[in-house]
């Protein structure tokens, strides 16, 4: 899968840059954690501080449009964003799993 930037806008108050990508893929769109992968990988970042939002693929095409927030650490995504988009991407906040563990 080959991914090429569209365009990157710097959102400093928020610690991230908004980007938008394009990528060509041989069979069914790919999901959203091996984009948020191959992403990361392209852009020189850890996994956990891309959070992919959108992901468009026209039918029938083998391109897909996408939108990402791709933050300076990951404590910086879990304070911005919501939830269920944390969730999506796979991202848990360490504070959150050691909650967690303590609750137990």
């Amino acid at each position: 899968m080959d991914i090429d930037i569209i365009e990157e806008t710097e959102n400093p108050m928020l610690h991230r840059t908004d980007v938008r990508f394009e990528m060509v893929h041989e069979d069914a769109t790919p999901s959203r954690l091996s984009v948020r992968d191959s992403l990361a990988a392209k852009l020189n970042k850890d996994a956990e501080e891309v959070v992919v939002h959108e992901l468009d693929t026209k039918y029938g095409m083998r391109k897909t449009v996408g939108y990402a927030k791709v933050y300076d650490s990951p404590e910086f995504a879990a304070d911005v964003e919501q939830d269920h988009m944390l969730e999506r991407n796979k991202i848990t906040a360490d504070g959150e799993a050691d909650e967690e563990a303590e609750e137990a």
